[in-house]
């Protein structure tokens, strides 16, 4: 028979008549033990939903980066091309699309 012992206890106590009888008629002893769930949080259960929410969250604080770094390239290659390309006229309308440095 192989029993299983209650958490903080040596092993349950069966009264000697009981075990007597059931030795002399060849009975089995069912052993009844009320165990409880350990009292708090199983903090295993959460690790699982909180490790999602921060992979979420890191991922999403990237993207952010990643969109302000390439907005920024952005611009300054806008910046670098206009210069280089000077006013852009159409029709008779001259647009400038970058100040020179001196002015």
């Amino acid at each position: 028979m192989r029993q299983r012992t209650p958490r903080g206890q040596m092993a349950p106590h069966i009264p000697a008549d009981v075990f007597q009888r059931a030795q002399a008629t060849g009975q089995p002893v069912v052993i009844v033990v009320n165990d409880r769930p350990p009292a708090g949080i199983e903090w295993r259960r959460l690790l699982l939903p909180f490790a999602i929410a921060g992979a979420t969250v890191a991922g999403g604080w990237g993207l952010v980066a990643a969109l302000c770094f390439l907005m920024d390239a952005a611009a300054h290659t806008f910046t670098v091309i206009a210069g280089a390309a000077g006013p852009i006229g159409v029709g008779g309308i001259t647009l400038k699309l970058a100040r020179s440095k001196g002015a």
